[in-house]
């Protein structure tokens, strides 16, 4: 480990990129509306602040041993060597000097060499986790091996349903009750091992697949979550005991043809009645809709669109569980039907676009009755923050699953007369590949940490923004090593490329999430 750069040199590096950012804060909320109209600069500082806030965890990561300290110095030279590349085209939209980052380019360069990055494609560090939650990871990695794994590639490949086996067993495990407090029939206890056991039950799952393991437990997590910041106690004693247990299977349905993010301008109505609402129009991408027993429909209580998300509420919506791409449901004159959007992957839950006509849903199931009128777009957005906490462990699944095959792959594959890992640019590739993952789940588990707390929130934002696009770094490389293999269904790389791909758009688009959230929350 002589070749180590100085971990005080990071820690200055860290500091001066920290103070960098800050800056260029300073000098946006100086210049008021001119700065918070230049998108390609909110959206730059958004994935800047991501980024120093990890390198800040690789530092805390460094202090536990040689590996962690190799693959640290690798991440944060990446990040700073990054920023500092976009401050010399941008330094004046930043308002600060192009080479503010100078005082740190011996220490990239360190950092940043060849030969360094290389070493890092063989660091085995350790999770340092406690026992207890060691043994979730163990066993959601042994349920995610042996009974999710064997059918991966044949629900991709022809779009099929999860096997009902895979749920069973998810719920058994108690993974829809990993969040909903005991007193509701779930497993909370009001710690930061909830937040903790959520997010290393996800990423590990996802090893296995994203649509048919990862993701299962993000939409009772969204709707629970909404439940519990709104909704009334009959409500929380009528539906998280059932969330909990899986008998309930939820589906989140937010997103309108014509509106995405731009929730403000939704426009699918729930029209007041005798006894409850009547909802009208279309919503899609409405992920498991097919399955679930329950849809968290975010629709217009309100008509008035000068109200904009004041005047949405959410309503659960009940219906039978569908198998297939399709369904139609036809009761008391109104009809709810539903068809799967074909995708390139995240196969296995289907995504889908919904209608509602003249659908009667009673008053009971207005999350918080007469008191959740109106508070929709908060309620949701409460679950939205746990279900991006989430999709950025999804994503270190992926991309560790990705990193494994690449390393196996290259140490069989023979190229030349020696071992396609025996070459430099191979290592220096699953270097940083081992890099990116190893300091996005330790950001993960920080932020989950937060979020236990009671903050964290904008974290979340910048952990998904970040290692989002990570994954699809990642798994384009893992594809990349295996050469024109890759690019074959038959190998799984192929899978976790195009579920990658996904990441950066569901549960708040990446430009979105930075222009919207993450940039006006730096500003604020």
């Amino acid at each position: 480990m002589s070749l180590l750069p100085d971990l005080l040199a990071a820690t200055e590096a860290v500091s001066l990129a920290r103070d960098v950012l800050d800056g260029a804060l300073a000098n946006a909320k100086a210049l008021g509306p001119a700065a918070h109209d230049d998108q390609q600069f909110l959206y730059d500082v958004s994935h800047a602040a991501a980024g120093v806030s990890m390198c800040e965890t690789a530092l805390r990561f460094a202090s536990r041993g040689d590996d962690e300290t190799l693959l640290a110095h690798v991440f944060i030279g990446r990040v700073i060597g990054q920023l500092g590349a976009t401050l010399w085209s941008s330094h004046q939209s930043w308002g600060v000097d192009a080479d503010a980052l100078d005082a740190a380019r011996s220490y990239v360069n360190a950092a940043t060499s060849p030969t360094f990055v290389a070493l890092a494609s063989s660091a085995e560090p350790s999770s340092h986790l406690p026992d207890d939650l060691s043994l979730v990871a163990d066993t959601f990695r042994r349920f995610a091996e042996d009974k999710i794994a064997p059918h991966a590639e044949h629900i991709h490949r022809d779009d099929l349903d999860i096997p009902q086996g895979i749920i069973d067993g998810v719920a058994e495990l108690g993974c829809f009750g990993l969040s909903i407090p005991e007193v509701y029939g779930g497993f909370a206890q009001g710690t930061e091992d909830d937040y903790l056991a959520m997010i290393i039950a996800t990423e590990e799952l996802s090893t296995a697949s994203l649509g048919a393991g990862g993701s299962l437990i993000t939409r009772p997590e969204i709707l629970a979550r909404a439940l519990e910041a709104g909704g009334t106690e009959q409500q929380k004693q009528t539906w998280l005991p059932k969330i909990a247990s899986g008998e309930t299977l939820c589906a989140v349905a937010a997103t309108e043809p014509d509106f995405g993010s731009d929730v403000a301008k939704m426009s699918v109505s729930a029209t007041p009645v005798d006894g409850g609402y009547v909802l009208n129009g279309t919503k899609t991408w409405c992920t498991f809709a097919g399955r679930a027993h329950a849809l968290m429909v975010l629709a217009r209580t309100n008509p008035d669109l000068e109200l904009g998300h004041k005047g949405l509420s959410i309503l659960i919506v009940e219906k039978p569980s569908d198998d297939g791409h399709e369904f139609r449901h036809v009761a008391d004159g109104g009809v709810l039907e539903g068809r799967a959007i074909p995708t390139l992957g995240y196969r296995g839950m289907h995504s889908f676009e919904v209608s509602f006509t003249d659908w009667f849903v009673p008053k009971q199931n207005l999350i918080g009755e007469q008191d959740g009128l109106g508070r929709g777009f908060y309620l949701q957005m409460a679950g939205f923050e746990n279900g991006r906490i989430q999709t950025a462990a999804r994503s270190v699944g992926v991309m560790q699953r990705a990193f494994d095959l690449a390393s196996e792959y290259a140490a069989d594959r023979s190229v030349f007369g020696k071992s396609l890992d025996a070459y430099q640019l191979t290592q220096i590739k699953l270097g940083t590949m081992n890099a990116l993952i190893q300091i996005s789940r330790q950001y993960n588990y920080d932020v989950a940490r937060a979020m236990a707390a009671g903050d964290g929130a904008a974290e979340a934002a910048m952990a998904k923004a970040f290692v989002c696009k990570a994954a699809e770094w990642v798994t384009r490389e893992a594809l990349q090593i295996h050469g024109g293999y890759g690019y074959a269904e038959e190998y799984e790389v192929s899978r976790l490329f195009v579920d990658a791909r996904v990441l950066s758009i569901f549960e708040g688009a990446d430009e979105t999430l930075c222009l919207k959230l993450i940039a006006r929350r730096l500003l604020a």
